[in-house]
Parts: C-alpha cells; sequence; structure tokens
C-alpha cells in the first residue's frame, strides 16, 4: 500500500556527495561567466574547440540549448533533491510540523528578498522583479514543501498538473494584432527568433507572463513603468520552474529510499534509474519542441523546457552520484564539493565583489600580468585569477565550516 507520507529513515540521512558535487559543478559554471570566454573565442574563428567552449559559455537567444542554459533548471533541481534530505535530519531530530512549516516559508522570503536585493545592486533605488533565480525558487517553495509529504501520485499528479495548465494558460492566450509593435517592450528591433502559426503564443513580452508582469511589477514603486524583460524573462516562471524542483524532488526521494536499502547492486538499480528518467524526460520534451505543440525556451520556461532541461539534470544527477558515492572519487570532486557546500556564498560573492576584485588587482598589480599569454586571452586571464580568489575563500569557510543557508 503506497505510504501517506515521504519515506523517512530512522536515523539522519547521510549527505550526499554527489548532490555536493553536481551543486559545484553548476556554480562554477555560473562564475565561468568571469572568463568572457565567448568574448575571446571571437579571436580564434578559425579553432572548433574555442568556438564550441564560446557557445557553450553563453545562452541561447530564445529557443535550443547549451550547457550555461543548464544551469539555472540544476540549481532548482538541487533544490527537489535535496528537500528529502532536510525534512529527514529535521525529523529525526525532533523538529514538529509547524516549526517546518515556518521554516519553509521563512526561507521561500528569503530567497524571493535576495533575488531582489541582487537585482537591485547599482540601482537607485529596490528593483522589484522576480525572475531571478533565488525569487523564482522562493516563490515556488512552499508549494515543494508541500509535496515532500505527499504520496507519489499526488506527486506526478501535481506536476502534470503545472505543466499542462501553464501550456494551456500560453495556448489559449490570444495573439497580438498584426500592428503590435515589439519595440514598444523592450523587444530589439529585427528579433530574430519570433515564432509563426501556433509557436507564436511562445513569442517574446506578448504572451500571458509578459501581461501579467505589465499589471504586477508596476503595482511595486519603480524609476520607469515596466514594459517588459529585454530576455523575456517573467514572474509566472516560477510555476514551471517548480515543476523543475518536483523533478528533483522524485530523485531525491529515489536516492533517499536506497539509503535505507543500501548495497552495490541497488547503487547501480538507482543510477539506472535516474538515466532512465533523465533519457524518457528527455525525449518527452524534444518531441514537444519539434512537434511545434510546445517550442523548448528557456528564458519563459516552456512545459517542454522543463522535461528537455529536467533530463538533463536527472542525467547529470546519475552521473554524479555514480562517479562520487558509487564509485567514491572523493578527492577528484574537492574543488566542487569546497563551491557546492557553499553554493549560496557564491552565488552572492560572483553578483557583488567581482568588481572590487577585478579594481583591487589592477591598482596592485597593473594590467600587464593578464597580459603574458597575449591580448586575446587576458580577459580569460584575470578573470580566472578572481576565480581563483573567490574559491580560496570558500576553501577558507570549508576549513573552518562556516557555511552560508537559508
Amino acid at each position: 500500500m503506497e505510504p501517506s507520507v515521504a519515506p523517512v529513515p530512522p536515523a539522519r540521512a547521510a549527505r550526499l556527495l554527489s548532490l555536493d558535487a553536481y551543486r559545484g559543478f553548476v556554480m562554477f559554471l555560473m562564475a565561468v561567466e568571469l572568463l568572457q570566454v565567448p568574448e575571446v573565442a571571437e579571436h580564434f574563428s578559425g579553432n572548433p574547440v574555442w568556438q564550441w567552449l564560446g557557445r557553450h559559455s553563453g545562452h541561447v537567444g530564445w529557443t535550443g540549448c547549451t550547457l550555461h542554459d543548464l544551469i539555472q533548471p540544476s540549481f532548482s533541481f538541487m533544490v527537489g533533491v535535496a528537500l528529502p534530505f532536510s525534512l529527514a535530519g529535521r525529523l529525526s531530530a525532533g523538529a514538529t510540523p509547524g516549526k517546518l512549516w515556518l521554516h519553509a516559508c521563512w526561507r521561500g522570503l528569503v530567497l524571493v528578498l535576495l533575488g531582489v536585493f541582487l537585482r537591485s545592486i547599482g540601482r537607485e533605488q529596490t528593483y522589484w522583479t522576480f525572475e531571478d533565480t533565488l525569487s523564482q525558487i522562493g516563490l515556488g517553495y512552499p508549494l515543494l514543501f508541500a509535496l515532500g509529504f505527499a504520496r507519489w501520485r499526488t506527486v506526478w499528479i501535481t506536476l502534470g498538473l503545472l505543466l499542462a495548465g501553464y501550456w494551456a494558460l500560453f495556448a489559449l492566450w490570444p495573439l497580438p494584432g498584426a500592428g503590435f509593435d515589439y519595440s514598444l517592450y523592450r523587444v530589439p528591433a529585427g528579433w530574430p527568433h519570433h515564432f509563426s502559426g501556433f509557436s507564436a503564443h511562445w513569442n517574446i513580452n506578448s504572451n500571458p507572463a509578459w501581461a501579467f508582469d505589465r499589471w504586477f511589477l508596476n503595482a511595486f514603486p519603480r524609476e520607469q513603468e515596466f514594459m517588459g524583460n529585454p530576455g523575456g524573462y517573467a514572474t509566472l516562471s516560477f510555476i514551471p520552474t517548480l515543476g523543475t524542483m518536483v523533478l528533483g524532488l522524485c530523485a531525491g526521494r529515489w536516492i533517499l529510499q536506497n539509503q535505507a536499502n543500501p548495497g552495490p547492486r541497488q547503487d547501480w538499480l538507482l543510477t539506472g534509474r535516474l538515466a532512465l528518467a533523465g533519457l524518457t524526460a528527455l525525449a518527452a520534451g524534444y518531441s514537444l519542441d519539434r512537434s511545434g505543440l510546445c517550442p523548448s525556451v528557456k528564458k519563459i520556461w516552456t512545459p517542454s523546457w522543463v522535461l528537455f532541461s529536467g533530463g538533463w539534470c536527472f542525467l547529470l544527477m546519475g552521473a554524479f552520484y555514480l562517479m562520487a558515492d558509487v564509485l567514491g572519487w572523493r578527492r577528484l570532486f574537492f574543488p566542487l564539493v569546497v563551491i557546492g557546500t557553499n553554493s549560496i556564498a557564491m552565488y552572492v560573492l560572483v553578483h557583488t565583489t567581482v568588481d572590487f576584485f577585478h579594481s583591487a588587482l589592477s591598482t596592485h598589480f597593473g594590467t600587464a600580468p593578464f597580459h603574458l599569454s597575449g591580448e586575446a586571452l587576458a580577459p580569460l586571464c584575470q578573470g580566472a585569477t578572481v576565480l581563483l580568489l573567490l574559491w580560496l575563500i570558500l576553501w577558507w569557510m570549508y576549513r573552518r565550516r562556516l557555511f552560508l543557508k537559508v
């Protein structure tokens, strides 16, 4: 008979090395922006390696996927993976449901406001917008927490309703008229990524998520009227982002169940289950995109993107689980674990201290040391130095067991 709540082992669940390593890998990918690889790659137009690195160090214009586009899905997915372990630890420590709910709501609020704070840096007043990764996770976290106690059937039904409902919202939204002027809503002239036909329901800044923000975000104090996000990002994307977190919740439950019944055979079966889930989700997302029924667009987090990116997240989680927790390659992943155990600290450091470190390096050492490898590689060398400094800060925190948590 199906249990009414998620299975929780009697003892505190063991910390997953693979989750810390995966989280560190994702935070490293985010920090790779400091290396300015796309700009450096322009100096090596005939080199296929540099061109591949340049492409996968940046985001696609609208549809499609690069390695860099998997950062936010992975971060959201891992929030779901971690939830069963968090519940197991807190319940085994004697936490009451009321305290757990207060913590979940508090965590969601802090993540939302932290996202707003980071988006407001350098502005004259608070910049009320909620498309930041942390804000998106925070908006959906209380419902994810509720699903942490739900039956498997409820979890899968909720996921289906989230994706189907969000698809229907876009599919039923009326298309803009022939005279609709996208340039009024912060869409560049000659925007090359407009869909036609049924897929046009998912065009930039003419969809229901954009319309919601035209009303919702203008209810907050602003320097000027909100007309649209130039990237197409929207507050309501937290709904399908919750779908990504639910996929992570499923993976986390499977892993937690495996801890309750450990063994080599179970470890390999779990790895296979994660791989199968990944391939299935990839195929579903790709099919929806290619059929034209639902384009795969990361910036507005379409349901097909949830499945496609979620498939990659399952595969990456399975790969890290196999290498770190099954095969035990602990030393190999130590640099990533240092980052992964302090992922919030890394996120905040990247968004708040990079300019300071660039300025300090130029002040004390000048720019000459970064040009030793040539003019083309100078931005990469300087960015790598800043990245090393950030890692050393996290290593210092790791050695002293200082972990920034929400």
